[in-house]
């Protein structure tokens, strides 16, 4: 009796240990992307009522009829980098903020549609082929410089001014070295907590060194809200940017579940993949009409796995159902959207650091020629400097291919395949 008592504390436990990585992992998505799109308070309060009731389902309906693996299902990096810059790109289009975020929209409601119909007819199988090592090291690398740029101009308080906050910058900094000590000395649960130290620690400090004027009561709006980021719009080179995004964000698919074969010791059928690929595309669909950034399965949730060492869905599933339960307080809500941005984006930019770790492993072994290093070097080096270049850039060319041509991610990955294809042509004559 004793030792069921103390596994069934034990599985209650990793469950909160689920609530806080996905807290962690989703607060600062809804709050940023409110921001870009200049909603009001209240209407942010919303939106991280929705992401965290949404990603709760999200992860028991991919743990129950999907991959049926415990890993989290949440708002995806990649589509997260590519919203808020094609937000932050609406001036240099001559456009409104609602008419981008409804074009925006429409594009995440297409290209759902299209990935879970996809998945249903095998795209898994396809994608594996097609995504080499070569392909995910270039894709996770433009990802993590992507996030990791937005994320440190938060860290240094660019968001709201054009120079650098000195007294922000240090105090991000400060939090950043504390949040990686705790990762990289603390020991057992300590260590796989550090964010939710870390972001606990920051918020604590923040509020005492930079005192928020109080402001009158938040109230919420009902959760479900339709279009909050604009009505549905129609420019054509925003929504075609949108669904090439969504076609390579199935790489967010691809990388976890073969990352996963390792940690469940055995390899993920075709059958999963269908499920997993129509369940994404299912849910992104829903998150175009509900204003939330789309969904696929988290790779970090691989080292998540690592830290704790337990697999077990139960734990899992209780986690997704704590997330819905926040998220049905309004009262919780509207405080956690108080946190400082100065420390969300902190913690975020230590998270996803380990995303050049994972990039690394792709090319581990590889051996180095000329023709591998075109493979990597020419699709990488191309899209971090069109990330370098400014927006007005590109004003000059057609508006229909401006949002794809800027955007450093999407041009990367493109130039990644393109050299694959050439590669695999090229071998394939010899």
């Amino acid at each position: 009796m004793g030792t069921r008592t103390m596994h069934k504390t034990v599985t209650f436990l990793a469950g909160f240990q689920w609530l806080f990585f996905m807290f962690a992992n989703t607060v600062v998505i809804p709050i940023s992307i409110g921001g870009a799109f200049e909603l009001d308070q209240i209407e942010i309060v919303s939106a991280i009522q929705r992401s965290f009731i949404f990603t709760g389902i999200a992860c028991l309906l991919q743990g129950f009829i999907g991959h049926r693996l415990a890993l989290m299902e949440g708002q995806s990096g990649l589509w997260w980098g590519v919203i808020l810059s094609l937000a932050a790109t609406a001036s240099t289009m001559n456009l409104e903020l609602a008419t981008v975020g409804g074009s925006i929209a429409v594009g995440i409601i297409i290209s759902g549609v299209l990935v879970a119909v996809f998945g249903l007819l095998g795209i898994g199988e396809l994608l594996k082929k097609w995504f080499t090592p070569i392909v995910m090291f270039v894709f996770l690398i433009l990802l993590a410089n992507q996030l990791i740029t937005i994320f440190l101009k938060g860290m240094l308080g660019l968001n709201t001014s054009n120079s650098i906050d000195v007294k922000v910058a240090i105090f991000s900094i400060v939090l950043a070295a504390i949040t990686i000590l705790i990762h990289v000395k603390g020991k057992g649960i300590i260590s796989s907590l550090n964010l939710l130290i870390g972001m606990t620690i920051g918020w604590i400090v923040a509020v005492q060194l930079f005192p928020i004027v109080a402001t009158e009561t938040i109230h919420t709006t009902p959760f479900l809200t339709w279009f909050p980021w604009g009505q549905p719009a129609f420019e054509w080179g925003i929504i075609i940017t949108v669904v090439i995004t969504g076609l390579l964000n199935t790489t967010n698919t691809i990388a976890t579940l073969k990352g996963a074969e390792a940690i469940f010791e055995k390899e993920t059928t075709p059958a999963q993949y269908k499920a997993s690929f129509f369940m994404t595309g299912s849910l992104s669909t829903f998150a175009g009409v509900l204003g939330l950034v789309p969904y696929a399965p988290y790779a970090s949730s691989i080292g998540f796995l690592q830290s704790t060492g337990i697999r077990e869905r139960a734990p899992f599933f209780i986690g997704s159902l704590l997330f819905i339960m926040l998220g049905m307080s309004p009262q919780l809500s509207a405080f956690f959207s108080t946190i400082p941005e100065s420390v969300g984006n902190t913690v975020l930019f230590v998270a996803y650091i380990q995303l050049f770790g994972s990039a690394i492993k792709n090319i581990d072994g590889l051996s180095f020629n000329p023709k591998t290093v075109y493979r990597i070097a020419l699709p990488t080096l191309l899209g971090l400097a069109i990330m370098s270049l400014p927006a007005v850039t590109f004003s000059t060319l057609p508006q229909l291919v401006q949002p794809i041509l800027s955007n450093g991610m999407l041009v990367g990955i493109i130039a990644a395949l393109f050299m694959e294809l050439l590669y695999y042509l090229g071998t394939k004559n010899k």
